[in-house]
């Protein structure tokens, strides 16, 4: 049973990751902390959070461990070989990868934690820096029912759109689902406002009366006036976007479906960061078109 006694170990405290642990800080859990960049979990110590020096070190003393990396790689760094989660957890720890990641990795990691009497969930996120720090991530969980019930204070305390998708895989299959919607959508959104501009029209005023109506998203509301205010600070960065579109196309493909729309966002932004925006936001998208 999770109790405010709980210990949290969190492992990646980058844009997102540092406010979902800060966030389990307020709410009362003891945080155990580790990451590459020991600066990047400064605050996060200052507020009282215990710094582990290695994964294994954190493993061995959670009962909790969350992790929020970058790629498919780190995912497995962190989890496999002698130094890493699973061979270093006690039995009964929850495990949870919020990382947007192969669904198959995913299903390796419940297998082989399974094995260890240690409980496993894929659990990715959509809502960027802002759902971060508001806590109001939506929360795509693949797993076990009963495990996923009895994560529920903490993913209370992350986010609000929290759901069961099914098993083991369930939760990063949906995250990219997640992610070739936006893809598409980021291109119109640009498009939609260079038009504007070249319609001699306010695009503030456009956005405001285009956001709440049919063609509505988060992208258009959130990242729609950062693109206009030329703020290009990365809520999400567009290496880690290129990353999630390249594992949701190959997914894609080896269930034999076509998606076009995919294709041409990944070549887009793969074009974006060859022009030196790796490390900017998404909505620097719209870079290419004015």
């Amino acid at each position: 049973m999770i109790t405010k006694q709980s210990v949290i170990g969190f492992i990646g405290t980058g844009v997102m990751g540092k406010s979902m642990a800060r966030n389990l800080q307020k709410e009362g859990f003891p945080l155990h902390v580790y990451t590459r960049t020991k600066e990047k979990a400064a605050e996060l110590i200052e507020h009282g959070a215990v710094w582990k020096n290695s994964v294994q070190e954190l493993a061995a003393s959670s009962d909790v461990i969350i992790t929020m990396v970058g790629y498919p790689q780190d995912v497995e760094e962190v989890y496999f070989g002698e130094a890493g989660i699973l061979e270093n957890a006690k039995e009964h720890t929850y495990v949870i990868d919020m990382t947007t990641s192969k669904p198959s990795l995913a299903v390796d990691i419940y297998r082989k934690a399974k094995e260890k009497n240690i409980f496993a969930l894929d659990a990715p996120v959509s809502g960027g820096d802002i759902g971060a720090k508001n806590g109001t991530l939506a929360i795509m969980v693949g797993g076990d029912e009963d495990v996923f019930q009895r994560m529920m204070p903490i993913f209370e305390v992350l986010g609000e759109n929290i759901r069961l998708q099914g098993g083991a895989g369930s939760g990063q299959h949906t995250k990219l689902a997640n992610q070739i919607t936006i893809a598409s959508n980021m291109i119109g959104v640009c498009e939609a406002i260079v038009y504007a501009k070249k319609a001699g029209l306010n695009p503030e005023k456009v956005l405001e009366s285009i956001s709440t109506g049919a063609a509505g998203s988060f992208s258009l509301s959130k990242l729609g006036p950062r693109m206009l205010k030329g703020d290009f600070a990365p809520g999400f960065y567009v290496k880690h976007f290129i990353k999630d579109m390249t594992i949701a196309l190959e997914s894609a493909k080896e269930m034999g479906l076509s998606t076009p729309g995919l294709e041409l966002s990944l070549r887009l932004y793969k074009e974006l960061a060859e022009k030196g925006e790796a490390d900017s936001g998404t909505q620097a998208l719209i870079k290419l078109f004015e």
